[in-house]
């Protein structure tokens, strides 16, 4: 492992009052370079530590209120994966949910994570990734909790070819369009407006040259194969309100998991929110 200490944004905007972090670049390969930003509590806890491992191309900002009340008790360890900006990628590297996998499986023993003495939290291809992640670890967790996991990446016809043929350079003209259609078909902008803005900011901060391979690779992955041999605790997450996430699909992983609970949120917003750690910390409880 080699690190090396980096500053950006200002990290205590992102926790609670007394909080100690570090920010890092970890390299979890020879040519990838992940930033991650541990948060310490300022006060001794008996919660798990999480490994937090955030959605595509999300932005930390997007998860200010979940790590202002998660870091109050829970030594947290968020990592933005390798298709984010902020990563650094010496050559060629895949993007794929199990070279995504792969990473969280390598953090885990980078951080020394004891069995049942952790937990892996994470969001739409972070949840993914992490039960893919879930054959390669040697040391389990006391569970997954999953906020929105896809199931698989619905691209349209059009988008596929649009993948295939657009050259990294022209991406960011076509930015405007893709937000035209979130908007017009895969959101509810009505009902969860926040959503929306949040999802152009990460488009905005995105890094052409890793969002084409990105998307390319997702679109060819479906999870439904290794959902029956995850033989371990998992909070799925969903908001029925969140089409983009296909709530039908979280329910149907939730029946397919052979240890799994629901929970409704409602909207994406409200899930990104206090509350859901509030409810975070009950399944823990229970399965102490």
């Amino acid at each position: 492992m080699t690190t090396s200490n980096k500053t950006s944004e200002n990290l205590s905007d992102y926790c609670a009052p007394g909080t100690r972090w570090t920010e890092k670049m970890v390299s979890v390969s020879d040519n990838v370079s992940l930033r991650v930003v541990e948060f310490r509590p300022n006060k001794s806890t008996t919660q798990p530590a999480v490994l937090f491992i955030a959605g595509w191309i999300s932005l930390i900002k997007g998860w200010q209120k979940v790590l202002k009340e998660m870091t109050k008790d829970f030594h947290v360890i968020y990592v933005e994966t390798r298709e984010k900006v902020s990563s650094q990628i010496r050559g060629k590297a895949e993007f794929s949910v199990e070279a995504i996998a792969k990473d969280i499986v390598r953090l885990v023993e980078i951080y020394n994570l004891e069995k049942d003495k952790y937990i892996i939290f994470g969001s739409s291809l972070g949840g993914t990734s992490i039960l893919e992640s879930y054959k390669g670890l040697n040391s389990h967790p006391l569970c997954f909790a999953l906020l929105g996991p896809n199931a698989e990446y619905r691209t349209p016809w059009w988008g596929k070819i649009l993948i295939r043929i657009v050259w990294p350079q022209l991406i960011n003209e076509l930015k405007p369009f893709v937000k035209w259609y979130l908007r017009k078909f895969r959101l509810d902008i009505e009902t969860d407006c926040a959503q929306y803005e949040k999802y152009c900011n990460a488009l905005d901060a995105a890094d052409p040259k890793k969002l084409k391979p990105a998307a390319k690779a997702l679109s060819q992955y479906k999870v439904w194969g290794i959902l029956k041999d995850i033989d371990l605790p998992v909070l799925i997450i969903g908001a029925t309100k969140d089409l983009l996430h296909e709530p039908q699909n979280l329910i149907q992983m939730d029946k397919m998991l052979p240890n799994s609970v629901f929970l409704d949120m409602d909207t994406n917003t409200y899930a990104h929110g206090s509350e859901m750690v509030v409810e975070l910390r009950k399944y823990i409880a229970f399965l102490k």
